[in-house]
């Protein structure tokens, strides 16, 4: 099976990433991305490249690979994106990663793309800057240095969150609880105490879940895509009969007050770590602390899963007030991760000029799209506030 096998070879790496896997390939693929798996490996003590625009690739050892996305922009002309990778076994492997690097380079070059785009997660830095526990990764700093010298960018269009909150799941849960600030345990316990009652949803909710993304996404003030797109991503995690050591998976917990919904999540697990992606909630009994107890048991099933880190998935830029995300900073932050810096998303402007000319005009259609879209979703928030 094709998903079957890209996925094992980015099981056999200690970062194997969400976003790189066959059912990220497959969703995307649905939405105008030609997918394209790349790995790296040992042939003969060479290191040799294969490519394919299917995951069915059978090689062991492998040492890096990516998925990359391409989409065609205009007359012919494409972009490429590889979101979250590369991924390398061994990234302190200076001759590795600038092979890969070369590679891709080339590959967007061979395919008469205007760049190609990487976000892999390196790790630059832990803790807040600035605070007594900030520590800085010499390693992920070096990388840096290395792709502005071989002609990459730091991205103007940071499409996935640079930094995040990592939770460390090895503990028992006990200890896990104890290393929360005493006002998150407080509300964790509060909206049990207020008659918030959890439980696992089904691919027949997935409807009402989008509503109540809609309703919190206007709340928020942050735009979504389009019911369809959100369907098709959850089901495709969601599917039976996928393997659960191998594939990725996602699980939809609702939090509800008297029988009905007031809050939601969608988690998902890959190679032994958890990501919340995607949570709702409704104004109504927001004093019952819902939010609080679903990423609770978002914790409580990551763990019983195997799952060894729960990613919060996204943190401020800037750890200050002036950051969009402070609000949300402040309540992850009760939940005793630990701030993780990475390198962002990096650009390797193969057709310079028209790179240039591009990266102008992208915000200008993205706020157009947004504006459609966010009349999509009014639509939409309308029918969740009546849940």
């Amino acid at each position: 099976m094709a998903e079957y096998n890209w996925n094992k070879i980015l099981n056999s790496f200690p970062e194997a990433h969400l976003l790189q896997s066959a059912q990220w390939a497959e969703v995307k693929g649905q939405y105008g991305w030609q997918p394209f798996f790349l790995v790296w490996h040992r042939g003969g003590g060479d290191l040799e490249l294969t490519v394919r625009t299917d995951g069915d690739i059978k090689i062991k050892n492998p040492t890096a690979a990516a998925l990359v996305l391409e989409r065609k922009a205009f007359r012919g002309i494409s972009v490429m994106y590889v979101p979250k990778g590369p991924i390398l076994r061994d990234w302190s492997d200076k001759n590795l990663r600038q092979r890969v690097i070369t590679d891709l380079q080339e590959f967007a070059k061979r395919a008469g793309a205007i760049q190609i785009k990487i976000d892999p997660d390196l790790v630059v830095g832990k803790g807040v800057p600035g605070e007594e526990n900030e520590e800085t990764d010499q390693q992920g700093i070096e990388i840096t240095h290395e792709l502005k010298r071989s002609g990459w960018r730091f991205s103007p269009d940071q499409i996935q969150f640079r930094n995040t909150f990592l939770i460390d799941l090895h503990p028992e849960e006990d200890d896990i609880l104890s290393r929360m600030k005493s006002k998150t345990r407080y509300n964790i316990r509060l909206a049990s105490r207020k008659g918030i009652t959890i439980r696992y949803g089904d691919l027949s909710e997935l409807g009402n879940l989008y509503k109540m993304y809609a309703e919190t996404s206007l709340r928020g003030g942050f735009t979504i895509r389009g019911e369809e797109y959100y369907q098709n991503l959850w089901q495709a995690f969601m599917r039976e009969n996928q393997d659960p050591v191998i594939d990725p998976a996602a699980q939809s917990i609702i939090a509800e007050f008297e029988g009905k919904p007031v809050a939601g999540a969608v988690m998902f697990r890959f190679g032994g770590k958890a990501w919340y992606l995607h949570g709702m909630s409704l104004p109504e009994h927001s004093d019952k602390m819902a939010t609080y107890l679903i990423q609770w048991e978002g914790m409580r099933w990551a763990k019983e899963n195997g799952c060894t880190a729960y990613d919060m998935w996204g943190a401020p830029d800037q750890f200050d007030k002036s950051d969009s995300m402070w609000g949300v900073y402040r309540f992850k932050s009760g939940f005793g991760g630990g701030v993780v810096r990475t390198i962002g998303a990096w650009d390797y402007p193969v057709k310079p000029l028209v790179y240039k000319l591009y990266t102008r005009l992208l915000p200008i259609i993205l706020n157009a799209l947004r504006k459609i879209g966010d009349s999509k979703t009014e639509s939409a928030a309308a029918e969740g506030r009546n849940l």
